[in-house]
């Protein structure tokens, strides 16, 4: 496999519906003071193409994140990139030859790459399902990275020892009438979305001057579920950055639920391609017999298929339902909606140095509320 790689321009990168690799995202995380970077690849094997029967080169780009570790060191971040999908006997191969192709065009203090892979999951196959039709997950890291490393060179993928952005979820298709879209839903939310009709929920776009709504439901549903709790800066920067001069922009909206004027729940939603995106959720303790979430989820799903989207990711759930995992309320909640549950291969590393990669490593076990 043949691999050439070569910067490009933010804004030249092409529009997707991975928020997260567009030049808007990039908009993001230089307003936090993170540098990104952009790259254009060409692959010369048609064995990485999904579709077999590609007999042609492909050309590609993808959005890498610059975060410094301390004042000396850096990791690479390709936050849910690149967007390309080999096929699966050849996905360690090529992230391997993109990561060498890569590694002469970043400074020499960047200690390895780390890849939050949004490729449907190697173990995400009949064998990995129980006679419930249930997901048993992955195997142990180790098999994990003998397969991943099969027909490497140099073994250097690892499994990371936990995903930043969630590895699990739920796509909704937008293709159909929003009558065939309910009727797909599991009883129990379509009558809980009429619910909160009857109980009178109200659901609006709000301003910017208004996002002090959404952080004092933020707070209090990060207290409640011992959350790491983000600045209210972070969540404008989210709502007020913009990239409509460049190929990839993204529309961001905040939606609030309210009942006579009463902010019981609200949702960051973002629209990049034809993709919409549940990007943030909060909600009140208060009145919550009113169903206010399942309110804003079917506007949410409204607004998108509006605009044309054909699809709608509910963004995060528990791998599967396990009373146990913290995230289980959200699997419950979400996999009401009648979307698909799609697992994703989550965060794998390529180190540089292999010492300070261990120093890495060891940092981020022991750092609460880590992330990228």
């Amino acid at each position: 496999m043949i691999i050439e790689v070569e910067r490009k321009e933010i804004r030249a990168v092409a529009l997707t519906p991975i928020v997260q690799q567009t030049a808007f995202w990039a908009k993001v995380k230089e307003k936090q003071g993170i540098l990104s970077h952009a790259f254009d690849f060409k692959v010369k094997k048609n064995e990485v193409y999904v579709d077999s029967q590609c007999d042609h080169s492909t050309n590609a780009d993808f959005l890498l994140l610059q975060h410094n570790l301390n004042a000396s060191n850096y990791i690479a971040y390709v936050p849910y990139g690149p967007e390309l999908e080999p096929s699966e006997e050849v996905q360690g191969e090529f992230l391997e030859e993109l990561s060498e192709s890569i590694r002469p065009l970043l400074p020499n203090n960047c200690i390895g790459i780390r890849y939050d892979l949004a490729w449907q999951s190697l173990w995400d196959s009949e064998e990995y399902y129980d006679e419930n039709n249930l997901w048993e997950g992955p195997p142990e890291k180790k098999y994990q990275e003998f397969r991943l490393n099969y027909n490497t060179r140099n073994w250097n993928l690892r499994r990371a020892n936990s995903d930043i952005l969630p590895s699990n979820t739920v796509y909704i298709d937008l293709k159909p009438d929003e009558k065939a879209i309910l009727g797909r839903m599991k009883p129990k939310t379509r009558y809980n979305i009429l619910l909160s009709s009857r109980k009178g929920v109200n659901v609006r776009k709000a301003e910017m001057n208004e996002l002090d709504i959404w952080y004092t439901l933020y707070t209090e549903t990060a207290l409640r579920n011992n959350l790491y709790l983000n600045d209210i800066s972070y969540f404008r920067t989210v709502l007020n950055a913009r990239a409509d001069d460049t190929l990839s922009p993204a529309t961001v909206e905040l939606l609030i639920a309210e009942k006579e004027g009463t902010p019981l729940a609200a949702i960051f939603l973002i629209i990049s391609g034809n993709r919409g995106t549940y990007l943030y959720g909060a909600s009140s303790s208060k009145q919550r017999n009113c169903m206010p979430t399942y309110a804003l989820q079917w506007e949410a799903i409204r607004r998108c298929k509006a605009k044309g989207c054909t699809q709608y990711d509910m963004f995060g759930i528990s791998p599967g339902p396990d009373k146990s995992h913290p995230m289980y309320g959200l699997y419950k909640f979400k996999n009401g909606f009648g979307g698909k549950v799609f697992h994703l291969m989550g965060c794998w590393d390529y180190p540089f140095k292999e010492e300070q990669y261990k120093l890495f490593l060891a940092a981020e076990m022991h750092s609460q509320g880590y992330h990228l």
